[in-house]
């Protein structure tokens, strides 16, 4: 009877021992982690440059997967977006600028930013040498970057080995200036790619990788040396017509002063049509 009862004590001895110890292994293992998330909790909030930097770093990488999704689903070639059938029927503008950058592109971007507009610009490649910081600030902008070749010097009577050379050339400026804020391979032919006498150019500028944007609404800011700023506006209403898609050519050159003064009106003329405004990018 005594044996019983000691043993029955000493079980109920080995029985509070486990609980003990299960409740010591539990309330250490709760410590541990508590403290390994406090202390790196407290690490973090010690250190908010290196949270800072781990951050950018992510984001930098973020955007660099994003540019390479980008340009691997680039098909080179015509691009004719008003030609493409929009299935929500929306009237979408692309406002283009050719020939920059110049004294006029800060008060064409200043317009463009009153009106929360995105635009595509095709620069010359040494007018972004002589303008690097008008440059940055159109990507800082969020506009689109073009590329309307290094010289601008194109008759088309080159070689298109020597066309795609100089293309190539202002690529090259570009990416110098812009690092990863820069998307290559989209063109502007100087005058533009029609014509059957420029089919040798556009394949080949297609072989080499590029994509090639030209018209069909423009202001006629070429067509003379000095084009007035109604007749700029005219011209935009007789070429726009009734189209769901347009590309407007203008220049934002620096003797087009009249370009400069025209663009708001003719902003809010197409945006009276129902137009909304995009880039090409």
């Amino acid at each position: 009877m005594i044996k019983k009862k000691q043993n029955k004590q000493k079980k109920l001895l080995i029985i509070r021992a486990a609980v003990i110890c299960s409740i010591a292994v539990i309330c250490w293992t709760a410590f541990f982690i508590f403290g390994t998330y406090y202390h790196k909790k407290s690490a973090v909030a010690a250190n908010p440059a290196q949270k800072k930097t781990a951050l950018a770093k992510v984001k930098k990488h973020n955007k660099q997967k994003d540019k390479q999704a980008k340009l691997a689903s680039i098909v080179p070639g015509d691009l004719k977006p008003w030609d493409v059938k929009r299935t929500d029927n929306k009237k979408v503008a692309y406002l283009t600028f050719d020939d920059g950058p110049s004294n006029n592109t800060k008060k064409i971007l200043s317009i463009l930013d009153a009106n929360q507009i995105k635009a595509t610009f095709f620069i010359i490649g040494q007018n972004a040498e002589r303008y690097p910081d008008l440059v940055k600030q159109e990507a800082e902008d969020g506009q689109s970057i073009g590329n309307h070749t290094y010289s601008h010097n194109i008759s088309y009577r080159e070689s298109t080995d020597q066309f795609v050379a100089d293309v190539n050339h202002c690529d090259t400026v570009l990416k110098s200036i812009l690092g990863d804020n820069y998307t290559p391979k989209l063109v502007r032919f100087p005058g533009g790619s029609f014509g059957n006498r420029l089919k040798p150019f556009r394949d080949a500028i297609t072989s080499a990788g590029y994509r090639f944007l030209d018209w069909n609404d423009m202001n006629g800011d070429a067509e003379h040396p000095y084009v007035s700023t109604q007749m700029l506006i005219q011209n935009v209403k007789r070429y726009t017509g009734n189209q769901q898609t347009i590309v407007v050519l203008m220049h934002d050159a620096p003797a087009k002063t009249t370009t400069v003064d025209a663009l708001p009106e003719i902003i809010q003329y197409l945006k009276g049509l129902g137009y909304s405004f995009d880039k090409i990018s």
